[in-house]
């Protein structure tokens, strides 16, 4: 048993801002990650970090494009503390030793990206999250901060009230990759996760192996409702055979997309008239795939971004990288000819729900990052958004996490509030079927004391893996690749009800398969087949509720497109959608957006680039 006051799951760059920030508030605080620090996802982001630096900017303007960007389904509170913290979050960041790109006179560079008003963009070339992971575990080294490195955990040690509101959560149980352990992390103050992303529930995505929602999957199944899951970032600009990320900056620098008739669609094809590469990520990936589908994409496939008018000096000083992962992975020299490009999923606006100091609805447990919804993004993040959001939420859920008093928050979790039951009904059945399998079992344990809820956990752990080890039983790949295909081909940029409902039945029966999963290796020690049959579980919850909130929501919003509805519908749908786990029954529910900010309110336009 390890004992701390703060145990943080994660690793990147919302983890490690929540270590730092806790034992800068006097807590003892540990880190517990299945991957070691700066082999975390944060350090494949490439484009750079939105702060208001500059005096033409502020962090007024931030909001506000931040709130358009989101299609009005940002929670303003959460939105502003956002925009409002990010310049101090940035210098602190400088401060540390961060390298960002610089001016010929000394200050930071900034640059342009999609949907933004003003070029607020900080960035390190084109490996903004690589410096950014390194610069924080240095402080984290510093401090002498715990890590348990390729701790892969299970589940969390929560009691088993029957309202989530009066559960706690008094720690973790995580599985050493390296020797086979199974032990308890006990936590006195808090729990804080900052798993990442969820893109593995796809088979063409940006995200890493690794990142396959545990997070939010363990939260789910412990009573904290999953928010916003429908909505998804595909970004425009990915490696067409491996899914690798193109980042914006190519764009922002001003990189142009051309389809296979030699025409600039974003400008001659009306889809962003004013804004033309720099609109918001949503509409340039639904222009790709028109001009795809129209015919007049290359190969049937994707289109091409050319930054060869940049000149070599430029390229080499600010993208470098990006001229590497085209020719490694395409076979492709920018400096020479464009780069083929294609939509590919990339980020999750929805997650876990919390306020916007990172708390859930369960007592001691809070979230941060990617994994979370405060509800910064709404329907469609912001690039640049998403490395501020990291660090501002990081530290706010570590200075919470380690008993730091900060206001009464004004976002709400859980059925606190206004909320109203989802008037859908499924055609197909959701949620576990036929009973809970061994190989499946939720948090939530009987015993209400500290001690007796982690026990518990360990032991039912340690069960779950004896039969996975033991018994017979088919290999996981197959259920994680027919999960990963019908969600990529259904769930993808467009959305059609019949497929949406096609994938819920493609999830079914996926569930029924996984419930015969067996690990054929008995090993110990670095068991990668037994991690990732665990982590299918994860993207099987994850995918269903992602497709629930799909079909469910009739309306055309942000990232969100439905053939059935092409228009956005604020007069029904200006509202989250949320989905809570009820011992295996999946239960969609809804609650309305905060448009209501610190000096206004966010009154919903029209949002055209």
């Amino acid at each position: 048993m390890h004992e701390h006051d703060v145990i943080v799951v994660g690793a990147g760059g919302a983890g490690l801002r929540a270590a730092i920030a806790a034992q800068e508030a006097g807590a003892d605080v540990a880190i517990v990650s299945k991957l070691h620090p700066v082999r975390s996802h944060t350090g494949a982001a490439e484009g750079g970090i939105n702060a208001a630096l500059r005096d033409a900017d502020s962090w007024e303007d931030h909001a506000y494009d931040t709130m358009k960007g989101s299609d009005y389904l940002g929670d303003a509170p959460a939105v502003e503390a956002l925009c409002r913290e990010s310049p101090e979050e940035v210098i602190r960041l400088e401060h540390w030793g961060m390298p960002f790109s610089r001016e010929d006179d000394g200050r930071v560079s900034q640059r342009p990206f999609g949907g933004l008003s003003f070029p607020r963009t900080t960035y390190a070339g084109a490996e903004t999250g690589h410096q950014m992971l390194h610069t924080m575990y240095e402080q984290v080294v510093k401090r002498g901060i715990t890590v348990y490195d390729e701790w892969h955990v299970m589940e969390l040690a929560v009691t088993d009230e029957d309202d989530p509101a009066d559960r706690t959560c008094h720690g973790v149980v995580a599985y050493d990759i390296q020797s086979g352990e199974i032990s308890g992390f006990s936590a006195k103050n808090g729990v804080i996760l900052a798993t990442g992303g969820m893109g593995q529930v796809f088979d063409h995505t940006t995200n890493a192996v690794a990142n396959t929602g545990d997070g939010v999957a363990m939260a789910y199944r412990a009573g904290v409702p999953m928010e916003d899951m429908e909505f998804i970032q595909f970004h425009p600009t990915t490696l067409p055979s491996t899914g690798v990320l193109i980042s914006e900056g190519v764009r922002g620098e001003g990189g142009i997309l051309y389809n296979s008739e030699g025409e600039r669609f974003m400008f001659e094809h009306g889809y962003a008239n004013n804004d033309g590469e720099l609109a918001s990520r949503d509409v340039v990936s639904r222009a790709e795939l028109t001009e795809v589908n129209e015919g007049r994409g290359i190969e049937d496939e994707y289109v091409h971004l050319d930054m060869r008018h940049l000149g070599e000096e430029r390229i080499l000083d600010r993208l470098e990288n990006i001229l590497h992962l085209a020719e490694d992975f395409e076979g492709a020299d920018g400096l020479t000819e464009p780069m083929p490009v294609k939509p590919g999923q990339h980020y999750a606006m929805g997650g876990i729900e919390t306020n916007e100091f990172g708390e859930t609805v369960i007592g001691g447990l809070y979230a941060a990052g990617e994994c979370a919804c405060a509800s910064v993004h709404g329907a469609n993040r912001l690039g640049g958004n998403a490395l501020p959001e990291l660090i501002v939420f990081g530290k706010r859920a570590g200075r919470h996490a380690a008993g730091e008093e900060m206001g009464e928050a004004e976002v709400t979790t859980g059925k606190d509030g206004e909320w109203e039951p989802a008037d859908y009904e499924f055609e197909v059945e959701v949620g576990e079927t036929g009973g809970q399998d061994p190989a499946a079992a939720d948090g939530g344990a009987v015993a209400t004391d500290p001690d007796g809820v982690l026990e518990a956990e360990v032991e039912s752990a340690k069960d779950r893996v004896e039969e996975l080890l033991s018994r017979k039983g088919r290999n996981h790949a197959e259920t994680r690749s027919k999960v990963q295909q019908t969600m990529t081909a259904n769930v993808n940029v467009f959305r059609e009800e019949g497929r949406l409902e096609e994938t819920l039945s493609d999830l079914h029966e996926a569930r029924e398969t996984y419930k015969d999963v067996a690990v054929s290796d008995p090993s110990r020690t670095f068991n990668t087949d037994l991690i990732h049959t665990m982590e299918t579980r994860n993207i099987l919850d994850i995918a269903e509720a992602l497709t629930m909130g799909a079909l469910a929501r009739r309306e055309f919003r942000g990232a969100h497109w439905r053939k059935e509805r092409q228009e956005r519908d604020d007069e029904n749908w200006l509202k989250h959608t949320l989905v809570s786990w009820n011992d295996g029954e999946p239960e969609l529910w809804y609650k309305p957006t905060i448009l209501e900010g610190e000096n206004k309110t966010y009154e919903p336009k029209t949002r055209s680039y």
